[in-house]
């Protein structure tokens, strides 16, 4: 009888092992105040990137030298010189950037050391005469105004008078002076044309004031 109830344990399927009880947890009012306060305590790791801060960052790596580009040139010195009667030490136009004949003109005057002006004025802090940022300006009005379709001659044209000038600015060696001239007045019958002008550096009036013009035919 042993034998059978030994048999008959072996054929008998095992009982499954025991379950372990298992508990549901629900965090207290308390603790997720807690838990909250905490993630709000930690800094952000993430930020986010604009298309602005990318044209910075390539603006940033592109080499000084290749971030800006030159003026345009509409008339090289040689056209200019072809124009006006004047030359050195006196012809204070370099590059005409922007023209329109009878209406306007852009020029620029790159201010060196080397210009005569400077050993004189002043020899410790080399600024360029107001008397002369007018006299360039009157030559870019020279440019608009020496044009067939106004009437003007390079053998009979003048400067013949200024009014409001103001000086905003010192022009120092190193800069490059933007002069533009806009014809707002002609009498083709008198001969006089006014102009108004203004001068930059680095986009900041540093000149400007009223132009009379006297023109004549050859």
């Amino acid at each position: 009888m042993a034998a059978s109830a030994f048999s008959n344990s072996l054929l008998s399927s095992p009982s499954p092992p025991p379950r372990r009880p298992t508990f549901a947890w629900s965090p207290s009012r308390s603790q997720v105040n807690l838990r909250s306060t905490a993630f709000r305590s930690y800094p952000t790791l993430f930020t986010t990137r604009s298309s602005l801060d990318a044209a910075n960052d390539t603006k940033q790596d592109t080499p000084i030298e290749l971030r800006y580009a030159a003026f345009p040139t509409v008339m090289d010195i040689n056209q200019i010189r072809e124009i006006l009667p004047h030359r050195f030490p006196f012809l204070l136009v370099d590059r005409v950037i922007e023209h329109n004949p009878g209406v306007s003109a852009v020029a620029i005057k790159n201010v060196t050391i080397n210009d005569n002006f400077f050993p004189g004025h002043f020899p410790e802090r080399p600024i360029m005469p107001g008397v002369l940022m007018v006299e360039a300006m009157a030559q870019v009005g020279g440019l608009v105004m020496l044009q067939p379709e106004v009437g003007g001659s390079r053998e009979n044209f003048f400067f013949a008078g200024i009014d409001k000038v103001r000086f905003r600015k010192p022009v120092v060696a190193g800069d490059t002076l933007v002069m533009r001239m806009t014809l707002i007045k002609l009498q083709k019958r008198f001969g006089i044309a006014k102009m108004e002008g203004k001068a930059y550096v680095g986009g900041e009036v540093v000149c400007e004031g009223e132009f009379l013009m006297a023109t004549g035919s050859e």
